[in-house]
């Protein structure tokens, strides 16, 4: 006899309700940041929320449920790490993205995240599923003096060690992130820092990852996110710290708009990954992160 309606509506419930895994911002299928993604978290409140994404232990877990009466398009949105709610997460956005587009198909989706609305496209390039968000309109500031000596001492950085071409900076493209340019690749993929240290003073002024980024050339960066915040040493792969560098560059005079940045990210922990920014013009205007997400094996539980 075939399933009856009431039970495959139950199973295909229970199956969005699911926790895939994906890794986003993957080269060719390997490397990029795992997150964990819940299609349909309807009935779940946000400490249930928060165990499962303790229990998954990557820097996030996203969960998405549908809003009525906005469109079949149309999701509230929300982050865990293994330890708070995050306002907006890049790299689980991309994941959630794809995800819901090899189940529904590809086009264009409005999440509502805690830092705004975030539109995202998907569509097929090369066989696979290609995302991209659009953040929140960013802003960019300058870090307290003191605040950046704190930091540069957690990092065991010295400030001539810093490029100067590229100075020091908070921005902001859905949540706060300290931006810090190394003048050699060297300094760069040299990184001990004092975790309880930068997680304080993280914790205190709000930051969600510090940036630490080289210059290869005015079109690539390579980035590595300290995330003592989630309880990560260090992130693989951060869209919402590479959409506020994207703010970072133009703000600063860096790049001129519309230009296209590669940041180079997780290599040196042995996760390469590769995210795409596109810096449009006018400065109140959102920044484009893109990059593909790849299932990773054995990629789900119930919930």
């Amino acid at each position: 006899m075939g399933m009856t309606n009431s039970a495959s509506q139950t199973q295909t419930q229970e199956a969005r309700a699911a926790v895939l895994r994906y890794t986003a911002f993957d080269v060719n299928g390997a490397g990029g940041n795992p997150a964990g993604v819940v299609l349909d978290a309807r009935g779940m409140d946000e400490t249930r929320m928060q165990e499962i994404a303790a229990e998954v232990g990557f820097s996030e877990t996203a969960f998405l449920i549908q809003e009525e009466g906005g469109g079949e398009r149309r999701y509230r949105i929300r982050y865990f790490s293994p330890l708070a709610e995050v306002a907006f997460c890049g790299h689980a956005t991309i994941a959630t993205a794809v995800a819901l587009a090899e189940r529904e198909g590809t086009g264009d989706l409005l999440l509502v995240t805690s830092a705004g609305e975030v539109s995202v496209e998907t569509r097929l390039e090369d066989g696979r599923v290609f995302a991209t968000l659009t953040s929140v309109a960013p802003a960019v500031r300058e870090v307290d003096d003191a605040d950046l000596t704190a930091a540069l001492t957690a990092l065991r950085w010295d400030a001539a060690e810093l490029d100067p071409a590229l100075p020091p900076r908070i921005a902001n493209a859905g949540n706060d992130h300290l931006v810090l340019a190394a003048a050699s690749r060297a300094r760069l993929a040299d990184l001990d820092y004092d975790q309880e240290a930068l997680g304080d003073l993280m914790a205190r002024r709000g930051w969600t990852t510090v940036h630490l980024v080289w210059r290869e050339s005015d079109g690539v960066f390579h980035a590595r996110d300290p995330f003592p915040p989630g309880g990560v040493y260090e992130d693989p792969a951060t869209g919402a710290a590479a959409a506020a560098f994207g703010a970072y560059l133009r703000s600063s005079g860096l790049v001129t708009p519309p230009a296209r940045v590669t940041i180079h990210q997780g290599e040196d922990m042995g996760r390469p990954s590769r995210l795409l920014v596109d810096v449009t013009p006018g400065e109140d205007s959102g920044i484009k992160v893109s990059g593909t997400a790849a299932p990773i094996g054995g990629c789900h539980h119930p919930a």
